[in-house]
């Protein structure tokens, strides 16, 4: 074999014949090299490379790809081969072990002797020797993805706190959460989904925190996954994990905020991170977890609590305001004493129902144009939008103007919900409670809340009720779930995730006495197995209590 020789050969016809197999090296450089490059497309495609020296008269061949390894780190590759080559000269003996324990000083130097793991490492991005008369690879990580640098989400921006968010790097992501939580039982377990893309999926928890029987039977789901790729990554591994079906209430919560995913990881929760998406997975989650922003917690406590409260107020317009004035303006005998004002005056030739749902359809087209109108142009739409359409519609008698009014609340409590799955699903709810309401009046209005109230309660996650703590009822877990209440104040992680440690805090505070500051992690971690037991209830009585009576001037018990 000479240097700088490139081997070529023909693809197989079964490409599972070899990419898909568990063959391993052989000692033989040349039929290492004409499996590689067959798989890889070495001469056929520009981007995968293939670079072949002499070591110490050992023939060597060097894969990686252009765009995903640094200039540098392969200059200094190289180096370190060419000193190592003049070293081995001398002594006469070539030693992989040698080369690779004395010689290539880079942080992550790993060997594999799997083909197919190989080609996954290059796909990766990794720097992968193969020597003659070596049935081992040497990898060296010297990846340099393309990426963005970490900047505030559009979706989940506050007035005050971080301003970095989660990009289409996993490694960047992971860096992004450890920077809030050191603690050495942050675990981050990588895995490989689709049999083609072999796209990294990693798993984010803490591990004397999480359940582990949930942590176990998330793994088991996505190990199950059997796919060829996963173009639309995260919504991908979703609609797997999830068994996705027609229900539109969203199972899982997406966010793209450090802060967020930190703060749900010491709760007890589990995070889904998948490479080459900025949207991060929490799972489980119920139906209030959707109502949760982070600018509530960067507020003051009477502030946040207001903050939740009016959240609630929008959502609940959103989706029940245009379907309870459908009714009423269709049969106006059904108004209470003193709502006459409700309901059109004036007859128009579009039917009523006819109107909401061309208003419903045209807020969406609306919608969809401002998501891909440049941004210079998105002032404009929303002027065309606003009065040539809205305005012109009214005059003409296509619309009546309250139904433009009342779409602009329903439009309002759709952006005010943080979860933007959860507004989607919303606007199908109220699409269907206007059809019931403006075709059955009342009895369709009491019978689509029924069907949707029964969806909610089938509706579970990973497992969990979607309406806890309101159904199952959890008292004690209701303030903690449905409230902004101070951060020293929540002392217990939520009992729906089912922590191995419930309780936050070890020594007394909030409260306390001095018998739960010298309780063991052993007796809280088997109190919390029995479910809520009565002294968990009393000590977050006391813990809330106490905290309240302490800034108010009290004395804590």
């Amino acid at each position: 074999m000479r240097k700088n020789e490139p081997f070529t050969r023909a693809r197989p016809d079964n490409p599972q014949d070899s990419f898909f197999s568990k063959a391993a090296l052989s000692g033989d450089l040349e039929d290492n090299v004409l499996q590689l490059n067959a798989e890889l497309g070495v001469g056929v495609g520009f981007d995968v490379g293939c670079r072949h020296m002499e070591i110490a008269g050992r023939p060597l061949a060097m894969y990686y790809i252009n765009g995903f390894t640094k200039d540098l780190d392969l200059l200094q590759i190289v180096k370190s081969l060419d000193e190592y080559g003049r070293h081995a000269g001398l002594s006469g003996n070539f030693s992989l072990d040698l080369l690779v324990n004395e010689h290539l000083f880079y942080l992550q130097v790993t060997r594999e002797t799997k083909i197919r793991k190989i080609i996954y490492h290059i796909l990766s991005g990794r720097v992968a020797l193969l020597f003659d008369g070596e049935n081992e690879a040497v990898l060296v990580e010297a990846r340099q993805f393309p990426a963005r640098q970490p900047e505030e989400p559009d979706i989940e921006r506050v007035v005050r706190g971080s301003r970095d968010g989660f990009t289409e790097t996993l490694i960047t992501n992971t860096a992004l959460i450890r920077r809030r939580i050191r603690d050495p039982r942050l675990r981050f377990k990588l895995l490989q989904v689709g049999r083609r893309s072999q796209t990294d999926v990693a798993i984010g928890y803490i591990e004397d925190i999480a359940n582990p029987q949930l942590v176990r039977d998330i793994l088991k789901r996505i190990q199950q996954i059997d796919v060829d790729g996963l173009p639309m990554a995260e919504k991908s591994v979703e609609e797997f994990i999830t068994q996705g079906d027609w229900n539109p209430f969203p199972r899982v919560r997406y966010t793209e905020r450090p802060d967020v995913s930190a703060m749900h990881l010491l709760e007890g929760h589990i995070l889904v991170m998948v490479d080459t998406s900025p949207s991060i997975m929490i799972l489980p989650v119920t139906f209030f977890h959707h109502l949760e922003h982070a600018e509530e917690y960067r507020q003051n406590v009477p502030v946040g609590i207001y903050l939740r409260l009016i959240r609630y107020a929008a959502v609940f317009a959103s989706v029940f305001i245009l379907p309870l004035w459908v009714m009423y303006a269709l049969n106006p005998t059904l108004l209470p004493a003193g709502w006459e004002f409700i309901g059109p005056r004036e007859a128009s030739t579009v039917p009523l129902l006819g109107q909401v749902l061309i208003a419903e359809v045209g807020l969406d087209m609306v919608r969809m144009a401002a998501v891909h109108t440049p941004t210079p142009l998105a002032t404009a739409l929303g002027l065309i939008a606003a009065f040539m359409i809205g305005e012109v519609a009214i005059n003409v008698g296509l619309f009546n103007a309250e139904i433009v009014m009342y779409m602009a609340i329903a439009a309002v409590g759709t952006f005010a919900t943080p979860s933007y799955e959860l507004g989607q699903a919303n606007r199908l709810v109220r699409l269907f409670l206007v059809a019931m309401a403006g075709i059955f009046s009342l009895t369709g209005l009491l019978v689509g809340l029924a069907g949707v109230l029964t969806l909610v309660l089938r509706t579970k996650s990973f497992g969990k009720p979607y309406f806890w703590p309101l159904i199952p009822p959890d008292l004690e877990m209701m303030p903690y779930a449905l409230l902004r209440l101070p951060v020293p104040a929540k002392r217990f992680r939520p009992t729906i995730v089912e922590p191995v440690d419930p309780d936050r805090l070890v020594e007394s505070f909030a409260g306390t006495t001095d018998a739960d500051e010298t309780e063991t992690k052993s007796s809280v971690v088997s109190k919390n197995r029995q479910a809520i037991s009565g002294h968990h209830r009393r000590r977050r009585r006391r813990a809330v209590w106490g905290w309240l009576k302490e800034r108010s001037g009290g004395k804590p018990r």
